[in-house]
């Protein structure tokens, strides 16, 4: 099973979710903020991506971090504190199935090779 994962109110993943409904993908969609996010999950993303990959420094969340905050961000453990307090850091959508990272954020070429 597919699972976007993300937060109804950002653009991109409304964006995401509604390419994926006209393509007529399945999907199942987590909200990190209602649903949260397990450290499991995150380890397993961070394993396949890389905290360069999953955290989103042009956002409004990490440029609403000190700087001593942003300084300590340096290697997966350190990410993965960040990610689990504050979720809305990541890069958006996430498009896993099946444990495996499919996408970060929306990419339509990606998202085809999934509906296969």
């Amino acid at each position: 099973m597919r699972t976007l994962y993300g937060i109804p109110n950002c653009n991109t993943v409304k964006k995401s979710r509604d390419w994926l409904l006209a393509h007529q993908i399945d999907v199942t969609f987590h909200d990190f903020k209602k649903q949260g996010l397990t450290a499991e999950i995150a380890q397993n993303w961070l394993a396949q991506c890389g905290w360069e990959t999953l955290i989103n420094r042009k956002g409004l969340t990490w440029r609403g971090l000190s700087e001593a905050e942003k300084a300590t961000v340096c290697d997966d453990a350190s990410a993965l504190t960040l990610m689990l307090a504050k979720t809305s850091v990541m890069k958006r959508p996430i498009l896993e199935q099946d444990g495996k990272v499919l996408c970060v954020g929306f990419d339509e070429e990606k998202f085809l090779v999934a509906s296969r």
